[in-house]
């Protein structure tokens, strides 16, 4: 059993520097201790994931575009998330908002190569599979 992730989950990307917070809107009617719950269709930047402060992907265009100018010089730059993708795996049998429900254990790629995972899920009591 993993935690039931809501509204105000700290995240944390692996080519990010600083976390960030989920973001989940009420528009699926399910809260979780309080605040909304989350599901996997909830992972669009900006949106749903916010950044996380500055990114050292190489994948990142900005990121490698201020690399080549510093000489290949790994040169960080402002994290501007990129998540086409659904988190993955989510629950297999609580569903909100007819999704697989997010739990602590779900992953998100960015589509510059950062791995998103869930630092605090902002709840302590609810558990799903």
């Amino acid at each position: 059993m993993s935690d039931q992730v809501s509204m105000g989950a700290l995240l944390k990307c692996d080519q990010g520097a600083a976390p960030a917070m989920l973001i989940v809107t009420p528009a699926n009617k399910v809260i979780a201790e309080g605040p909304p719950a989350a599901n996997i269709m909830d992972h669009l930047p900006m949106v749903n994931i916010m950044p996380f402060g500055m990114c050292k992907c190489p994948g990142n265009p900005v990121v490698a575009a201020a690399t080549a100018a510093a000489m290949g010089s790994l040169t960080p730059m402002p994290c501007i998330p990129s998540t086409s993708r659904p988190w993955k795996p989510g629950s297999p049998t609580v569903l909100i908002g007819a999704q697989p429900a997010l739990n602590k254990s779900s992953t998100c790629l960015c589509d510059y190569g950062g791995k998103i995972k869930i630092d605090f899920p902002a709840t302590k009591i609810t558990k799903i599979p």
